[in-house]
């Protein structure tokens, strides 16, 4: 296994696991009324789970995905990465607004979709929470 990314973001509750499938190039992403998104690739071997009730409506609020270069979406997901792990490893820190660590390597390119789900999943993270990663 080359390359494996698994990211489980569970929030304060999830209402469901039942979602509907769409293709799409390369990858499977699939969403539906249970605001869970699930991107998959299997030629990369990773996959990016988010589970979060109101995303999925948030999102389609937020730009489009042409909006950002992808190199500027690798960069903060970075720093993001960075801050939310650190407050998983810090136990003054809330086990349900951080659960678990995000595996996530500035050396692979995991391409522009889950680096703009990623980025716009911290932006809500954020707003919803009223958490400050930067």
């Amino acid at each position: 296994m080359r390359f494996f990314l698994v990211l489980c973001i569970l929030a304060l509750g999830i209402y469901s696991c039942d979602s509907s499938k769409s293709a799409m190039k390369g990858d499977t992403l699939t969403s539906g009324t249970s605001d869970t998104i699930r991107i998959a690739n299997d030629s990369l071997e990773y996959e990016i789970l988010i589970i979060e009730p109101g995303f999925d409506a948030w999102l389609i609020t937020q730009p489009p995905r042409s909006y950002y270069e992808t190199s500027y979406l690798e960069n903060r997901n970075y720093f993001y990465v960075l801050e939310y792990n650190n407050r998983v490893r810090n136990l003054s820190f809330s086990r349900t607004l951080y659960p678990q660590e995000i595996e996530y390597r500035s050396n692979i390119d995991y391409g522009h979709e889950v680096n703009y789900l990623l980025y716009n999943y911290f932006q809500y993270f954020e707003q919803k929470y009223r958490q400050r990663l930067r």
